[in-house]
């Protein structure tokens, strides 16, 4: 049995945030990681970009995650994303901030955080050890006492799971730390992929596989009736729809396919005219282009591959002349632009291809400044692992150093050295 002051069980941002943390409290720390090397998925995160948070208030933040998102609230007044600019700042890895608030490092390279973080904890005096699947939470008088491995038990007065969700399974998220969270006391609420792709059940998104299309709202239908609507990126895949705007929406839907609601994403092209004025840029093209094919009017309005969509779903033949179109055909154009592109969506891919994991530990059941278990002393919780999920632009990473940051600082300070 080896003996520690702190073990951190994972080591992705919160893991080794709270790791490093917990080390300059004067903690002896150990982290723990059960692949060969930590920080896989934060490799991946904004296609190896790293979006590490975003430039947002508070308060916008938190309108960005699910309902338990106030939970972070008193965190964020104390940790939050100029804290962590600085931060990385001071590691050598200067920030920038992009389109919709989004902050990468300036290199635009995820190994630069990854490395940054690596070298920060062990210079703090974090031991790390990697390959180390953690199998069990062992407690003592409703204590945090100890973890054990598949060859060893690692004693420590305060432990903290950072063993993230269930997305991207192959970086080593596989819910390990959800069963020792259960035998804690702990409530898990339920599981599910989130910022996520979804399914569609036509064939349409196929034929437009590789197209993105930018500046377009996308509005979820539920049951017919509007639930919500973003504006923003889409891409269309071999199986359906993704993009910043679909993984967003991804939670509401997941939500209410498994309720067994019919859902539709309507997709508005055209997001900057009213439909007054569009029909009114409709009028003058068909003016001006009288002499030529349907197909002309509609190069100027949409991507090529978008063209024999428009022309089967409204009905109008591509070659149709132009000034022959009727008055309720180009009302049927109109509506299809702003209102009528429609999919339905008969499912959503796995945690696999998810790039959070929606649900975890009842934040109930965590205290707020500390990260600490109100049922375990010496239990402390960080990252993904807990019920927190926001949409895409950073949110998640914030959400996941700041409970790191308190996680560590708390079990630091309180463990005896």
């Amino acid at each position: 049995m080896k003996n520690y002051d702190v073990i951190v069980v994972g080591g992705g941002p919160a893991g080794l945030m709270a790791a490093g943390q917990a080390s300059l409290a004067g903690a002896n720390t150990l982290l723990l990681e059960k692949m060969d090397s930590p920080a896989r998925k934060l490799l991946l995160t904004g296609k190896n970009r790293c979006n590490i948070t975003n430039t947002a208030p508070i308060e916008e933040t938190l309108k960005q995650f699910n309902r338990e998102g106030k939970f972070l609230t008193q965190l964020f007044y104390h940790f939050y994303n100029q804290d962590l600019r600085d931060f990385f700042e001071s590691l050598g890895v200067p920030t920038v901030e992009q389109r919709g608030g989004r902050v990468f490092p300036a290199s635009e390279d995820s190994q630069d955080v990854v490395r940054s973080l690596l070298n920060w904890a062990k210079a703090a005096g974090v031991r790390i050890l990697t390959g180390k699947a953690v199998n069990d939470l062992v407690l003592r008088d409703h204590r945090a006492a100890a973890v054990i491995t598949d060859t060893t038990t690692y004693k420590a007065r305060s432990i903290i799971l950072a063993t993230g969700g269930k997305a991207y399974p192959g970086t080593g998220s596989t819910g390990d730390g959800y069963p020792m969270a259960r035998f804690a006391g702990h409530k898990i609420r339920p599981l599910r992929p989130a910022l996520v792709p979804l399914v569609t059940k036509s064939s349409t998104a196929r034929s437009l596989q590789g197209l993105g299309l930018k500046n377009i709202n996308a509005t979820i239908l539920i049951k017919n009736k509007k639930s919500k609507q973003l504006f923003g990126e889409l891409m269309f895949t071999h199986f359906g729809l993704s993009g910043p705007v679909i993984l967003s929406l991804s939670r509401i839907v997941v939500q209410a396919l498994e309720s067994g609601k019919p859902v539709e994403i309507v997709i508005d092209l055209k997001p900057a005219l009213s439909h007054q004025a569009l029909d009114a840029r409709l009028l003058r093209d068909i003016q001006t282009l009288g002499r030529k094919q349907f197909a002309s009017l509609l190069e100027g309005l949409l991507p090529k591959k978008l063209i024999p969509v428009c022309c089967e779903e409204t009905g109008i033949p591509r070659d149709k002349k132009i000034s022959q179109i009727s008055t309720a055909e180009r009302h049927k154009i109109l509506g299809w632009l702003k209102d009528d592109f429609r999919f339905e969506i008969s499912g959503h891919k796995g945690f696999d291809q998810a790039i959070i994991t929606a649900g975890g530990v009842d934040t109930k059941e965590i205290d707020p400044s500390t990260m600490e278990s109100k049922f375990v002393k010496g239990l402390y919780f960080a990252g993904e692992i807990l019920n927190v999920d926001a949409n895409t632009g950073g949110f998640n990473l914030q959400a996941a150093f700041s409970t790191g940051w308190a996680a560590g600082k708390a079990a630091g300070s309180t463990s005896e050295v």
